[in-house]
């Protein structure tokens, strides 16, 4: 007779560990970037924690990620623009989350994964904005990615797009961006607590999380160097592209 091993925060043990490499990976992407947990955490844990599962498990994990680099990250970062993305998200995050209430997990999946590609491919391919930049513009971007962030689990792309095309230096564009998601993660946890969308196996599994994120995230923080931002591009690219692909509802 086999020997059945037992369920850990309603996991098998197999994924489970896809779930822990998921947060350790998504951590190292944020930590050298800015960016790039959701895009790499959400495409391999939404078959295994199912849409509100990931997106709470990733809410807790994230808001502790982050940490190490928070104090560098506040003394580059434009605070006005940060204001304005904010708030702009904070209007629009709600709508997101009902409509993704509205939706099967299979259609959530495809929506990360198409998100995650199409914003790569437009980093890829270089596409900017170059006109000029208004105050109700960079409101407008948060909005977008409240919407977004509450539909796909991904706020980032809108707000990495605008401001991977500004003539701005690498370092105030990974910390407004590292910083507007990490207000993110409050945002939507509180509109998920409202939800009553909030589990107790999850939540812990989030926290538990947080363990492999906020390592990946020191290491990322440590190995982050600006003179080399494009081979930390062209890894952060590669990792978000093997997630999404894998994210699709195709593969099972």
């Amino acid at each position: 007779m086999p020997i059945s091993t037992p369920d850990l925060f309603g996991q098998p043990p197999a994924g489970l560990a896809i779930v822990v490499f998921a947060a350790l990976l998504g951590g190292l992407v944020r930590g050298f970037t800015g960016f790039g947990t959701a895009l790499v955490f959400l495409p391999i844990a939404t078959p295994h924690l199912g849409p509100f599962g990931a997106l709470i498990a990733l809410t807790c994990m994230d808001v502790f990620g982050p940490l190490p680099n928070l104090r560098r990250a506040w003394a580059h970062v434009e605070r006005p623009d940060l204001t304005r993305l904010i708030t702009g998200c904070a209007l629009t995050l709600p709508v997101g989350l009902w409509v993704l209430s509205q939706v099967p997990p299979e259609l959530f999946r495809y929506a990360v994964s198409t998100l995650s590609l199409s914003m790569l491919a437009a980093l890829v391919l270089g596409l900017r904005y170059t006109g000029p930049v208004r105050r109700g513009m960079v409101a407008a971007i948060g909005a977008a990615a409240g919407f977004l962030g509450g539909v796909a689990g991904l706020p980032g792309p809108a707000v990495i797009l605008f401001y991977m095309s500004r003539p701005l230096p690498v370092t105030v564009i990974r910390a407004t961006v590292l910083l507007f998601l990490f207000a993110f993660d409050f945002l939507i946890f509180g509109y998920l607590g409202v939800m009553g969308r909030l589990t107790v196996a999850t939540t812990v599994l989030g926290l538990t999380l947080a363990i492999p994120n906020l390592l990946g995230n020191w290491l990322g923080g440590w190995l982050f160097r600006p003179t080399h931002d494009r081979l930390y591009r062209a890894i952060a690219y590669a990792a978000i592209a093997a997630s999404a692909l894998s994210g699709l509802p195709l593969w099972g």
